[in-house]
């Protein structure tokens, strides 16, 4: 009786054999790429904000290189992260926004990193807000559940018939019963009216304020526990792993604690603001500033009492994704993989509270394109500094060039991005490169080290000394003095436009598509 088990037992092993063998014998990294949706500046690494608590973030720059001028490549989810994980410019893709013709159609499952990276022998999983929206076809597993409204569903954040007509009045009033926590809710919480579709009766997620609920009713607390559940399994080839939390997106809505970590509203700092700094923009930049389709309207903020709350929510959000973070890294650091495994944090572009009369997303500032970048590498990993910063300007287009490189694996064809790896091995290097940002056909951004350049399609411009104006106060498009520079960034955007700018049919397509946008795009 003792052969024949043994014959089984060999048979088992020497099936299981390979899997060990394989990946003993792979030693390309893993990868734990985490995107945060909607995050600007506000981090206490960068700066943007005195009163933020970011300290899990904080301590992965701690660990890596925090790249201080990174830009998007299209400032509106959709295009934005169609480019990073595609790899290319929203000229090249027709992805401009999240919204009409200029939606454009997905690009084939060919340029997909998750399917680059399968297709040359990595284990690919992803959870949450990678992509604008589930994709699990993409991934060889993949966790979905709700963020956007959670702790609700969007089936409870949804009007009545009875209800809608008081969603664009003063007095809006959604009721949720028996939601979370079991008990009935008011919705929105901030009592403001809906600006963009008051006539729709899905919710209205400019909205903001604590909800009194355990952490594992959010969204976020769960595609952490599915992570880091991942994260302490056995893989028998490497590992790409994509956690996209979707707060501080709106709706702001976080828990009690979070709301608490903070100083009282009274107390909130408001983001640095200039009376009449919209004075030196022409017609186009008034338009992108009061536009409310991905947020809401400065005006309405201001008239409802509600910018300090806002404010408030906001960082309250980025604390509670923080602390999801922080049980991502510690599940990490805790696993087989610590040793080998690099760490991209980014986000899809940032977002304006009130800046330049702005709410959200969808303009060419600085508040706006610029987002974190984080990258910190293995433990085993000798030749890359840590703990720096660079402040080179870079491009979210430059991830997927970045990932094939550090991850051993051949470049692909029709990149447009650069691989960011000299700059970790040296990030004070200068490459005196400009990076673009797209919003909407024909409307561009250039960052430079120093300056920043926009260039909207009806011909008017804008020009920054960033080092000296980082707040984009000053427009110096008309300043003699600076004649020299706005012909060079000039020269930088025909360059761009040269190698990357929209094909004839692009183009074609780009001047038939109907001008405008709907109400809500967020």
């Amino acid at each position: 009786m003792i052969l024949p088990f043994l014959s089984r037992l060999s048979a088992l092993l020497l099936i299981a054999t390979p899997l060990i063998c394989v990946r003993a014998a792979d030693p390309r990294p893993d990868i734990l790429f985490i995107a945060v949706d909607d995050l600007n500046d506000w981090i206490g690494c960068l700066g943007g904000h005195p009163q933020t608590k970011t300290p899990n973030i904080d301590r992965l720059a701690g660990r890596g290189i925090l790249f201080t001028n990174a830009h998007c490549a299209a400032p509106v989810c959709l295009a934005s992260r169609t480019a990073v994980l595609c790899g290319r410019y929203p000229d090249q893709t027709g992805v401009y926004s999240n919204w009409g013709a200029t939606k454009g159609k997905p690009p084939a499952k060919d340029l997909q990193l998750p399917v680059y990276l399968s297709a040359h022998g990595y284990e690919t999983l992803g959870t949450g807000k990678i992509y604008h929206g589930p994709m699990p076809a993409l991934f060889d597993d993949y966790f979905d559940t709700e963020q956007r409204w959670s702790p609700f569903t969007q089936a409870q954040a949804r009007y009545t018939a009875g209800e809608l007509p008081s969603k664009g009045t003063e007095a809006p009033r959604h009721v949720v019963h028996a939601g979370p926590g079991g008990r009935d809710w008011i919705l929105p919480l901030n009592r403001i009216p809906s600006e963009r579709n008051a006539d729709g009766v899905e919710g209205e997620s400019f909205d903001w304020g604590p909800v009194q609920v355990a952490d594992g009713e959010m969204g976020e607390t769960r595609i952490t526990d599915w992570a880091a559940q991942k994260l302490g399994q056995p893989h028998a080839k490497p590992l790409f792993l994509g956690v996209g939390y979707y707060r501080p997106h709106i709706p702001l809505f976080a828990p009690q604690r979070d709301f608490d970590a903070l100083p009282p509203v009274a107390d909130i700092q408001l983001p640095a603001t200039l009376a009449n700094d919209l004075d030196d923009i022409g017609p186009e930049g008034h338009r992108f500033a009061h536009d409310p389709i991905t947020a809401g309207t400065h005006e309405s903020v201001v008239k409802h009492r509600q910018w300090q709350e806002a404010v408030r929510a906001y960082l309250a959000c980025v604390t509670f994704v923080d602390r999801q973070i922080g049980r991502l890294l510690d599940s990490l650091d805790a696993s087989p993989a610590a040793d080998n495994t690099w760490i991209i944090l980014w986000s899809d572009h940032g977002w304006a509270l009130g800046e330049k009369e702005h709410w959200g997303k969808w303009t060419a500032w600085r508040q706006v394109t610029r987002m974190p970048l984080i990258i910190v590498p293995p433990r085993q990993e000798r030749d890359v500094a840590r703990g720096r910063k660079c402040a080179d300007p870079v491009s979210l287009v430059d991830l997927y060039p970045t990932i094939l490189e550090l991850c051993h694996l051949p470049p692909k064809e029709g990149l447009s991005g650069i691989s960011l790896a000299p700059l970790l091995k040296n990030p004070d290097l200068k490459t005196e490169r400009a990076v673009v940002t797209t919003i909407d056909p024909g409307n561009y951004a250039v960052s430079s080290r120093d300056w920043r350049f926009i260039h909207y399609q009806t011909g008017e411009e804008e020009l920054y000394d960033i080092p000296h104006d980082p707040n984009e106060w000053r427009n110096l498009i008309t300043e003699p003095s600076q004649s020299a520079k706005v012909t060079a960034m000039r020269q930088e955007l025909d360059k761009f436009l040269g190698v990357f700018g929209p094909s004839e049919k692009q183009a074609a397509m780009n001047a038939a598509a109907p001008k405008g946008a709907p109400k809500a795009g967020d």
